[in-house]
């Protein structure tokens, strides 16, 4: 049975009745200034340098650095997301 808003009581949050601290807003005006694109690139040469990795033998440090892929894709949604809504 899935949870609901009414099941749940009053756990809503409404808007501006938190804010962002202090060091989530210096991150994300430090990040917003990276180019979205940027993060797709920086992947793009993750996913390549894994595979570079795979082929001369290092499997291990080709599955390492594969997985930071999928995080970057996530900061630069993230980053994303921040310039065009905004932070709290």
């Amino acid at each position: 049975m899935a949870a609901t808003a009414t099941s749940l009581g009053s756990s809503r949050v409404a808007p501006h009745e938190h804010e962002e601290g202090t060091t989530t807003r210096a991150i994300e005006q430090f990040t917003s200034r990276v180019p979205s694109g940027t993060y797709l690139s920086v992947a793009l040469g993750a996913m390549g340098l894994s595979a570079a990795l795979q082929l001369i033998g290092r499997k291990h440090d080709a599955q390492f650095v594969g997985q930071w892929v999928p995080t970057i894709l996530l900061l630069g949604i993230y980053n994303k997301m921040v310039k065009q809504h905004g932070s709290d």
